[in-house]
Order: structure tokens, then sequence, then C-alpha cells
């Protein structure tokens, strides 16, 4: 059978290298792509369609493809699964109506206040002075959220009142996110440690990948701009067999059932960004409608089962059979390689050195904002490339993705050092 990844960006090359190991899978089709995905075996790319929903329709028709996968949030808010479906092509994504808990914030906060589901206590506003004066009134540290997609980006963790008060300003007065940042979420500021909970849902059964744990702030200990993703390990220590299973009981299946009974039945890849307190209870921070990025990578890395068996078991909604995802007992661990400048201005073009051609098992460097010209690999985008590799411990695959770090280089690539440190924390107080 022939696939299509719909993205150009490091969760599709995985997406795509995994889909392409499937027995089923003759070729790999990636819409756009990058240069990672035109170097690939069995994975072509198909420039200038990705966003041209009648082009796409007619490239699956035209070249037999059985399955569409779609890699990230904007056609699945903009209603590409929809569209698809009308025309009977198999794809894999939420339609326009369960991808609103990504699309929008407030839609998300209310749906899960509707649903009991444990998120931080919120206000949602249009106006400026009365999202001022409720800041004000609440205190800092608060989180400032553009209520649409804002490719990672719209969320500001302010410190201060002064910081609170300027991000609302920049969204509902200046426009800093367009259409996404007019409308605002205020919401209280959890205190815990983070993780990334991804799930696979037909409808009705949702069934879990391996934990992860991502670094969205631009800098070493966490100091920085939020960004898209710095890089990411699973599987992720404060997930434990408890909160697991706390965070399927209380919030994955809740979800998956709300969204139903509301009229909304949610097919596709979830994504939970969840708070883990001390005492180990979850809270959602987020939603989002499709697999995180640098998320996928690591995890990618690790899986075993057949991606596209599980794609098409979900599409029949038949995960009701499946009683596990398989993945490798090893940790994962995804750095990201950034243009120096991202998540603000950068340049593009610069020359790439020091990417192989092939990479041992367990290792594996991941392309999102590459190209090729001329020149050879060049940079094209914020996040460049994501070294992963497997290790026996988290601290050993931290070691392995840096050896492969030391080997890349360009003009003001940038990165941060610590990935997965709470991870090798946990592992060295272990051993003492």
């Amino acid at each position: 059978m022939n696939v299509l990844v719909i993205g150009s960006g490091g969760r599709e090359h995985a997406l795509a290298f995994k889909a392409s190991q499937s027995t089923k899978v003759q070729k790999v089709y990636v819409a756009p792509g990058n240069a990672g995905t035109e170097l690939e075996p069995k994975l072509e790319n198909v420039p200038d369609i990705a966003s041209d929903f009648d082009a796409l329709v007619n490239f699956v028709k035209e070249n037999t493809v059985s399955l569409t996968i779609v890699g990230p949030e904007a056609p699945l808010v903009q209603g590409i699964v929809d569209r698809f479906q009308k025309e009977g092509l198999a794809i894999f994504g939420p339609t326009s109506g369960a991808a609103q808990l990504e699309g929008s914030k407030s839609f998300t906060k209310d749906f899960l206040a509707r649903h009991n589901i444990p998120t931080a206590s919120y206000q949602t506003f249009t106006e400026i002075e009365p999202a001022l004066e409720y800041v004000k009134t609440k205190g800092a540290p608060i989180v400032i959220k553009a209520d649409g997609l804002a490719a990672g980006k719209g969320v500001i963790v302010a410190t201060t009142v002064q910081e609170a008060e300027d991000a609302i300003k920049d969204m509902l007065v200046d426009n800093a996110f367009g259409d996404a940042g007019s409308r605002v979420v205020v919401e209280d500021f959890l205190v815990g440690e983070e993780a990334s909970f991804i799930v696979m849902v037909d409808g009705t059964t949702a069934v879990p990948f391996a934990t992860s744990q991502d670094h969205k702030r631009a800098y070493d200990n966490d100091k920085g701009p939020n960004t898209g993703g710095m890089g990411a390990y699973s599987p992720a220590p404060v997930v434990t067999a408890e909160v697991h299973r706390r965070v399927m009981d209380e919030i994955i299946n809740p979800t998956v059932k709300g969204m139903s009974d509301e009229g909304n039945s949610y097919t596709g890849f979830l994504y939970a960004g969840l708070m883990i307190n001390a005492e180990g209870a979850p809270y959602v921070i987020e939603y989002n409608c499709r697999f995180g990025d640098p998320e996928t990578q690591p995890i990618m890395l690790r899986l075993q089962s057949d991606l596209v068996e599980l794609i098409e078991c979900a599409n029949k909604k038949e995960l009701h059979t499946i009683n596990e995802i398989q993945f490798d007992t090893r940790a994962a661990v995804g750095v990201v390689l950034a243009s120096g400048g991202y998540p603000k201005a950068y340049t593009k073009g610069n020359i790439i050195s020091g990417l192989r051609s092939t990479y041992e098992e367990g290792t594996k460097v991941f392309h999102a904002g590459t190209a090729k010209n001329d020149d050879g690999i060049v940079t094209s985008g914020g996040r460049v490339l994501c070294a992963t590799a497997l290790g026996n411990t988290v601290t050993e695959a931290h070691e392995n993705a840096y050896k492969l770090v030391d080997e890349i280089s360009w003009t003001d690539m940038e990165y941060r050092n610590d990935i997965a440190y709470l991870a090798i924390d946990r592992e060295e107080k272990e051993m003492e």
C-alpha cells in the first residue's frame, strides 16, 4: 500500500520513517516533506500541494494512496479530515469539530469545566480592561494564552503582573498573534512537573503511547521564551503506574466520552500536556489534536508495533482489541538543533555540516527545517534537526544523543545542553 504523510517537520519525518517500516507499505509520500524525507528510502516528497485540499484529494486518488496521516494541527482544524471523509478516502485525524480541542483554548477550558476534568482555574477575555483587572486580582505568576493556533508559542508564563499585562496588551491590542490572540485565556499557574501523554483514539477507545517529557523553554535550566519544543525524552518517570492510571481514568477516558457525547467524536492522535503535582494528581495544561513535536521523534524511535496497522485498527474502531502498544524497553532522548535567534527572527540558508547518510541502530537525526540545494542541505526553519538516540538509561540515551549533536554544525546553531535533566537527576539519586 501507499501512504501519504502531510507536513514538513521533524514529527512528519519520524512518522513517515516509522510508517515506511511497515511490511504493508511500498511507498510513503510526504507533502511537502523536507531534505531528510527526500533522502529516506521508500519516501518521496510531494512539494507544492500540502495546503491545497483539492490537490491533496486528487493526488491520493491518482497515486492509489490507501492511508493519509496528518502531522500538523492547522489542516486538522481547517477540516482536512472532513473533506477526505466526504470523498470516501482513508485519513487518520480528528474532524474540525473534534480538533477544536487544540484550535481553541477557550473551547477546551470550557469543555474540561463541563466534564469536571482537572485543569487550572481560568477566565476568557476579548476586552483588555477586564483582563487587566483580573490579573491584578489574581497576581503572579499567572499564565496568558492566545486562544487560537500560534505554533506552540502563544503561551506566556508571566512571573510578574507587569509581564502578564504586557502579554495581554500584545495579544488584544498589538495583535502579536493575529486572529489567534483576539481572545485570551488567563489561567492560574500550576506547580509541579510537566509530562506529555499521547494516545490513539478511535471514537470510543483510547490506547496510550509511551510517556514523554518536552522542554519548551529556549535555553538551559528552563530559561528564555517558550518555543515549539527544544527536546524531549521517553519515558517520563514522573508518570508512575499510579499517575498513568489516574490520567486515563480522570482525564483521557472522560475526554473521549465527553467529546462523543457532545457530537464531536474524536479519532486520531490526542496529546494531553499535563502538570503532575507533588501528590501525583494530574491536571490538563493543554490538548493538542496531533502527535507532539519533538516528542514524536524519541517515541517513534522506541516504537516496535506497526504504526500503520495501529492506525488502520483505529480507523476501523477496533482499538479495544489492542492490549497495549509495544515499545523498546530502552529510553530515548531527542535534542533539537535550532537556528540562532529562534523562536524570534533567524536566518535561513546556512549550510549544515556533519550529517551522515545512515545511522546505526538506536540513533537517528530527524530533519525539520531543512532544504536541499546546490550547496547541499541547508537550514530553512527555526527548529532544524532533532538528534535522537536510545540508551539503557535516560542518562545513556542523553549521552548518545549529544554525541550525534557534536557531529553537526552550521553558522549560529543553537541547542539546549540539558535535555532530560529531571530524569537524569532521578537516576543519579537512585544510584546514591
